[in-house]
């Protein structure tokens, strides 16, 4: 099996993905228009086709790190979960969750989405149709919340995650995280404000009362793509943070990146997000609402809360960036850029608390 051009055999070998996947009964054949795909920015994407069938592989970067492979079987486990859903997600048409067949990797094959990514790029007619992009933000809800619905344990994800404890563990986890930046040399503590004010708050109003469901993780428009010719999410992406806990969570990761004309720092929407046209974060929460199957057992009157964790939550995780730029193992210019999204979402949090009251 000849090895395509420009496809790093280190990365994937062709001859070894070729009887792997004889062995799985797929169709046979040459591999066919092999590239590479943009896309997350720590894993790798390669579309190909065989025997009359499009695939995309997704395995881990060259230098594999000290978790990627765990967390590729978590991902390829819960979308196989999904497939029979309406969730919008890749389905898994084969995984290998056995490192040892591709140079240290595990990897799965999935179907290749036909979609864009809003946050990159808008092409027409969403350019220019302000009634599409509305409907854009609308079903990003939608969507999340036909996630939402899903029975974690009917799909056989009863034994996946810990959910037990998982809002109460919450500030406790990311106050240690935040605390573990201090060894890195250079780094002078995080300089945030509403740091003092933030994890308390979160502390004295927890839900005391919430339902377990499959969480994404990192829910935010630039992780959705959108159907070519409409509105619709063509699909879900990138799932390296998917768990079974509250899946209000992800809406309220949603609310804490949404494109905000007062704040732009917090957005992660690009061209989508400053169109003007989308909805509010209130006709979010409406629209999540409308599926009672994600909203029965659940709170959204609390929903301000899962905000503030959310922005609680994303802004230490980028502040990781911010302190390992001052020992140098990341740019400077990237560590300045993600802690001033930090202050962004501390701000929005401590709005969001204001708005509580």
């Amino acid at each position: 099996m000849e090895q395509p051009e420009g496809i790093d055999p280190a990365l994937v070998d062709f001859t070894v993905l070729a009887g792997w996947m004889d062995a799985q009964g797929l169709p046979d054949g040459p591999f066919e228009d092999v590239a590479p795909l943009a896309g997350g920015t720590q894993n790798t994407l390669i579309r190909f086709t065989r025997g009359g069938r499009t695939y995309v592989l997704r395995r881990g970067p060259r230098h594999l790190r000290a978790r990627t492979n765990d967390v590729l079987r978590r991902e390829a486990r819960v979308l196989t979960a999904l497939d029979g859903t309406d969730v919008p997600a890749p389905r898994i048409l084969a995984a290998s969750p056995d490192e040892s067949v591709m140079n240290g990797a595990v990897f799965y094959l999935m179907t290749p989405v036909d979609g864009f990514n809003a946050s990159v790029a808008l092409p027409e007619p969403h350019l220019s149709s302000p009634a599409i992009q509305r409907e854009m933000g609308l079903n990003a809800a939608r969507a999340l919340s036909s996630l939402g619905a899903v029975d974690h344990t009917a799909v056989g994800l009863g034994d996946f995650g810990k959910p037990e404890g998982f809002l109460e563990r919450q500030v406790g986890r990311w106050m240690s995280e935040l605390e573990s930046y201090n060894a890195l040399d250079g780094y002078p503590g995080p300089d945030i404000p509403g740091l003092d004010k933030v994890p308390g708050w979160l502390d004295d109003n927890r839900p005391t009362t919430w339902r377990p469901g499959i969480m994404h993780g990192d829910y935010h428009l630039a992780n959705l793509m959108y159907a070519p010719d409409g509105p619709e999410v063509a699909a879900i992406v990138d799932w390296e943070m998917c768990t079974i806990g509250d899946p209000l969570l992800d809406l309220g990761w949603l609310l804490a990146t949404w494109p905000d004309k007062d704040d732009e720092s917090t957005s992660l929407a690009g061209p989508l997000g400053a169109s003007g046209a989308l909805p509010t974060a209130a006709e979010l929460v409406t629209a999540y609402g409308e599926r009672s199957e994600a909203t029965a057992g659940r709170d959204l009157s609390a929903i301000t809360w899962y905000a503030v964790l959310a922005c609680f939550k994303l802004g230490i995780v980028l502040e990781g960036t911010h302190a390992r730029a001052f020992a140098g193992k990341a740019p400077k210019e990237t560590g300045d850029l993600l802690h001033a999204i930090t202050l962004g979402l501390f701000r929005r949090a401590q709005t969001f608390i204001a708005s509580a009251s």
